[in-house]
């Protein structure tokens, strides 16, 4: 069965870094976009960062110049560095793989960055 799991969250202050990882515990083929959502308390979640199989990204406006996502695709595994972070950042992480016939969530892990 494919799992996808997620760890290097964590409380941090504002100003700090994290980098989270997320690796596919089971075969995957024909991955396209590897990304990571967010969803902060009350609020929808949010997609923060996206990587395609081409090594193109996108991000959300808010993160621009401060997070950085990147992969390893021998190893299906996401990552995103996490710079400079202010306490709206607080939310929990999901990383997000979608290959040609699924797609698959990580089971979150929770950011807090204090001010």
């Amino acid at each position: 069965q494919v799992q996808l799991v997620e760890s290097g969250g964590g409380l941090v202050e504002a100003g700090g870094s994290l980098r989270l990882s997320c690796a596919v515990s089971g075969r995957l083929f024909g991955i396209n976009t590897m990304g990571w959502y967010r969803q902060a308390p009350g609020k929808q979640r949010e997609l923060v960062a996206t990587i395609s199989g081409t090594g193109r990204t996108n991000y959300a406006d808010s993160v621009k110049g401060r997070f950085t996502i990147s992969s390893d695709n021998t190893k299906a595994t996401v990552y995103l560095q996490m710079n400079s972070l202010k306490p709206e950042d607080t939310a929990v992480y999901y990383c997000r793989i979608v290959n040609s016939y699924d797609g698959y969530w990580g089971q979150g892990t929770q950011v807090t960055v204090s001010s």
